[in-house]
């Protein structure tokens, strides 16, 4: 995996740092955040949407990003279009 380091909040602590990275070969944004509360991961699962099963798949997950990291989101989402150009 190649992974572009784009950004750490900048308010992480000693104990948590919510980061935004990009994986350069499979042209996908990676976050690491914090893990929701069961209020929002049940409203997440249960949350209807047409042509979307119910709940969240064992594969998938739902995480917590601070808005003060949308700038590196920005960042990221730039970085990984640069990249699937440079494929096709």
């Amino acid at each position: 995996m190649s992974l572009l380091f784009i950004g750490i909040d900048p308010h992480t602590g000693d104990h948590e740092s919510p980061t935004v990275w990009v994986d350069q070969e499979k042209h996908e944004l990676v976050f690491q955040g914090w893990k929701p509360g069961p209020e929002l991961e049940a409203e997440c699962a249960a949350f209807e949407v047409p042509g979307h099963a119910v709940g969240i798949p064992e594969n998938e997950a739902v995480v917590r990003v601070p808005a003060r990291m949308v700038p590196m989101i920005r960042e990221a989402c730039d970085a990984v279009e640069r990249a699937a150009a440079r494929v096709h």
